[in-house]
């Protein structure tokens, strides 16, 4: 834990992090208390040196926890759009707190401490605006991080095929598992061309233990640096009505063979002293999903494994992200029986997973779904959270299944 710690803390200066716990402290217990506890009659906002009150305060202390919960996440991943928005933002404030005291206050004295609140605000500001480095650090490829091979299964369509393709553009060499040959070869062929990769596929069917084995086989000469348990299934509909068959492949797929792949590369990886081991897990992991019951259990397998691999090899070299999207464009919809509906492009998915592997144990992908994996379940009783998501979860479900 403690060397975690100093790992975080060493990403930016001190003056940073203590600004990390202001933004922290301002967006989870401040803001909130300011919003909801403290009577509207007394309330005061300030944007721009003009002074609102009342009900207008309460609007406007809306924004000013986003900016706020913003610039935590900012500071936090170190993430490229804080500049120059945090120096925007804060230079609002010492403009405010220049301008404040000489409007609103009397005297000589008000002139003074405006301009001694100004200046002090311009620190932060001059700082942050000087920061662009910091927030725009030069990216190492991953094949220099890790090393020369990946191992992406489910690397056909969607999800798998976006990380073979970002993987590839990293300089990495790709091992490409999946059922359909056909779909493989002319993504190997794409990854050959576009980027001089060397790429092997093994069509395979991760949904029996001899398919696991198989994989492992073709593996065997490799040094794989990249493993991305990527591979899964879903199977909308009410638990008695769904098949027993399918059921238990999907057990085999989302849960075992991730934890066989697992347990056969990470020993390598562990002595080399670097590597990184990705599962895709899901924001249905997250609470209870009625019918998508078993589904929504192997993905909080998933990401119960990688959360928890994270923290035992902490110092090992070895990063593991457990990577939680919601809805993606893929044939996963089509595939699970559910009726057709909007979702994330994959790209998008695997970008936030390469850009937090390494900096912290899981990722979930969009706005949205972080409230909903976050908030739902820790603000109201579980009975709750599980007949609303029943709610949504059955206009995706066709009716014979229900």
């Amino acid at each position: 834990m403690g060397e975690w710690i100093r790992h975080q803390l060493g990403r930016r200066p001190g003056w940073m992090n203590l600004l990390l716990l202001f933004t922290a402290f301002m967006a989870f217990v401040y803001m909130p208390w300011d919003l909801f506890v403290k009577p509207a009659a007394i309330d005061e906002e300030v944007w721009f040196g003009v002074r609102f009150h009342g009900t207008w305060a309460k609007v406007l202390e809306i924004p000013h926890w986003f900016v706020y919960a913003a610039g935590t996440v900012g500071l936090w991943q170190m993430r490229a759009w804080m500049w120059p928005w945090a120096a925007v933002y804060t230079g609002q404030v010492a403009f405010s707190m220049l301008v404040w005291p000489m409007v609103y206050g009397e005297g000589f004295g008000a002139y003074v401490v405006g301009v001694i609140a100004g200046g002090a605000f311009m620190i932060p500001t001059l700082a942050l605006w000087n920061a662009r480095d910091l927030f725009q650090a030069k990216w190492t490829p991953l094949n220099e991080r890790y090393g020369e091979w990946a191992l992406i299964t489910g690397a056909s369509a969607g999800i798998g095929a976006a990380f073979a393709r970002a993987l590839a553009g990293e300089g990495l060499s790709c091992v490409l598992a999946a059922r359909r040959e056909d779909e493989l070869k002319l993504l190997g062929e794409e990854l050959a061309r576009d980027h001089g990769v060397e790429v092997r596929c093994v069509p395979v069917d991760l949904a029996t233990a001899t398919g696991v084995e198989l994989l492992l086989s073709q593996v065997a000469d490799l040094e794989i640096s990249v493993l991305v348990n990527n591979a899964g299934i879903g199977y909308a509909g009410r638990f008695d009505k769904q098949e027993r068959g399918r059921q238990e492949q999907m057990v085999q797929l989302n849960c075992m063979a991730p934890v066989s792949l697992t347990a056969e590369l990470l020993p390598k990886m562990i002595e080399r002293g670097r590597g990184a081991v990705i599962f895709t897990g899901s924001v249905a992991g997250a609470q209870p999903l009625p019918l998508h019951a078993l589904y929504s259990a192997t993905k909080s397998f998933d990401n119960f494994l990688a959360e928890g691999l994270w923290g035992e090899l902490q110092g090992s070299g070895v990063d593991v992200l457990g990577l939680q999207p919601g809805s993606t464009v893929s044939e996963f919809h089509e595939v699970a029986g559910e009726l057709p509906h909007a979702g994330q492009p994959a790209d998008e998915v695997v970008q936030v997973a390469l850009r937090a592997l390494g900096h912290q144990p899981s990722a979930i992908s969009g706005g949205f779904n972080w409230l909903r994996a976050n908030l739902a379940h820790r603000l109201l009783p579980r009975s709750w959270v599980a007949l609303v998501a029943r709610g949504v979860v059955a206009r995706q479900t066709p009716d014979e299944m229900q």
